[in-house]
């Protein structure tokens, strides 16, 4: 009799946006985006772990302060099927985003990511944002799926330092722009943090298929 191999369980590095080189991140009335990216980060980490994926954070605390090209080597070591970068936004624009790196960039010194990790990276990425949309239509503004260039830090180097030094698909969601009112009591309510970290799972598994 035949049996099939075994699959190996997909892995996914959860990334919590700050506190890094760049700083601690942004701030509402009431919510730090420090706080925020940790809160969905571990819920999401739960619910993956639930659906048997193999989940890495990139911080072990709140508060830990990681520098974004070791966050990319953190997932690269985990040899990650998938890389999510969780942040929050200040911006006139009320909603949620992703980027992904489309091109190459330069940081460091280093020019990245591999063109591999381009392709690889794109219909992840896409299938990624539109479940995550799904998720999130009629809670959330939906921003669209974007450049790492379109960002500040990726318009000045070609791609996120996140981006350019990863060995994996990588993607970065703004989650809401918490310095408006609507999507900071989005992110406070209960019902907004289960909305979200569920939007992002089942952008993770539409992503992986």
């Amino acid at each position: 009799m035949f049996l099939a191999p075994l699959l190996a369980p997909k892995t996914v590095c959860i990334d919590p946006g700050h506190a890094s080189e760049v700083g601690v991140g942004t701030q509402g009335r009431r919510l730090t985006e420090l706080h925020a990216n940790w809160e969905i980060a571990v819920r999401l980490r739960d619910l993956l772990t639930q659906r048997g994926l193999r989940v890495v954070l990139t911080k072990t605390s709140e508060g830990a302060f990681v520098r974004n090209r070791r966050r990319a080597e953190i997932a690269n070591a985990a040899k990650a099927d998938l890389m999510v970068r969780l942040h929050c936004d200040a911006s006139p624009r009320p909603g949620f985003a992703v980027y992904y790196p489309d091109r190459q960039g330069t940081a460091e010194g280093t020019t990245g990511p591999a063109a591999a990790v381009i392709r690889r990276t794109a219909p992840l990425a896409r299938r990624f944002h539109d479940a995550l949309a799904a998720g999130l239509r009629g809670g959330l503004d939906d921003q669209g799926l974007m450049s790492d260039v379109k960002t500040a830090v990726g318009g000045k180097q070609g791609a996120l330092t996140g981006s350019i030094f990863s060995q994996v698909p990588v993607v970065l969601v703004e989650m809401a722009t918490i310095t408006l009112r609507h999507d900071e009591a989005f992110l406070l309510s209960e019902s907004g943090k289960r909305r979200m970290s569920a939007a992002l799972a089942s952008g993770v598994l539409a992503a992986l298929g």
